[in-house]
């Protein structure tokens, strides 16, 4: 199978094209490589991708929908995983107009390209940041998810949306995976499983939300990736599913992991926590697990045992 991943030098995307690649897929890797992080961290996710015959790396922008039209037209991909994204709740608040450029149109751009191509599965990387603050948990598919707290999960529902209008017009097979709290090996250098890793190292002050009480369905990514592959495999016209862990960690005792880990103790700071941040991500799995055999294996002590190993392995603690 040839198989087009959008933000390939990311974290999510290049680890599920090196698992592609594994398994025998060809794999067509786009990247803008961002400036929003360091770019020697997306050079070090490729690192294991661009010398392998069956991986051909693009740098390009989805904001570029010729080039989207161009990609699709020459490649003709089988399926297309669309993982390239701004993320991040907190940096969308201060910049909500990236985010409907690169999350929104950036993802029409693809979409169109696709349905003009002979309508190739398309899998789309979404949140479980989309379920907001008053969904009941845990949260199901099902739910309306018509009052995200961020511009960022604002821009993947509406993505959701132009996906799903694709499938009604022009029957283009599309599955929607909303992620949940992702961390592992690779992960970006702005999440918190890094950030608070490195913090409690260099004894700095790390801050804590409520006191630590916000909850959050931390999702090893080999979990994710399992989902994602599963989703691939099995296209079923327009679907959505949550991969999460199905338990969900309060951030307390997330960071009283890590100091187990690491050796050393945080310090830490109680903030109140902005309106972006919801008290709760919690996905309800039943589906995922029903229609795809989705079981997540890796609960978070071992996950960051995992993720630490790593860490120290590149040098980065």
């Amino acid at each position: 199978m040839k198989i087009l991943v959008t933000g390939a030098a990311g974290f999510i995307a290049s680890r599920l094209s090196a698992r592609l690649l594994k398994r025998g897929d060809s794999v067509v890797g786009l990247d803008n490589l961002s400036d929003y992080y360091p770019v020697e961290h997306k050079r070090r996710n490729l690192a294991d991708l661009t010398a392998q015959a069956s991986f051909t790396f693009i740098e390009g922008d989805l904001r570029d929908a010729d080039l989207m039209l161009n990609v699709c037209q020459r490649y003709e991909p089988d399926a297309i995983a669309h993982i390239g994204a701004m993320a991040s709740v907190r940096y969308s608040v201060a910049n909500p107009l990236i985010y409907a450029a690169v999350n929104v149109q950036g993802t029409l751009n693809l979409l169109d390209a696709a349905r003009q191509i002979g309508k190739p599965h398309c899998l789309l990387a979404s949140t479980g940041s989309v379920y907001g603050q008053s969904t009941p948990v845990p949260f199901p598919e099902t739910a309306a998810a018509d009052r995200p707290l961020a511009p960022y999960p604002a821009s993947k529902r509406a993505m959701e949306l132009f996906a799903h209008s694709h499938h009604h017009v022009w029957n283009l097979p599309v599955t929607i995976l909303r992620f949940f709290n992702v961390y592992g090996p690779h992960g970006r250098p702005d999440m918190m499983p890094w950030h608070w890793a490195r913090q409690i190292m260099a004894g700095d002050e790390l801050t804590l939300f409520a006191a630590g009480h916000l909850k959050r369905d931390w999702t090893y990514i080999d979990d994710i990736l399992d989902g994602f592959i599963a989703a691939l495999d099995t296209p079923q016209g327009y679907r959505v599913y949550n991969l999460g862990c199905g338990h969900p960690v309060e951030n307390l005792d997330f960071v009283k992991t890590l100091e187990e880990i690491l050796g050393k103790k945080a310090k830490c700071k109680n903030v109140p926590a902005p309106v972006s941040e919801p008290a709760i991500t919690y996905a309800d799995i039943t589906k995922a697990g029903q229609e795809l055999g989705y079981r997540p294996k890796v609960q978070v002590r071992e996950g960051l045992e995992r993720f630490i190993r790593w860490m120290e392995k590149t040098g980065l603690i």
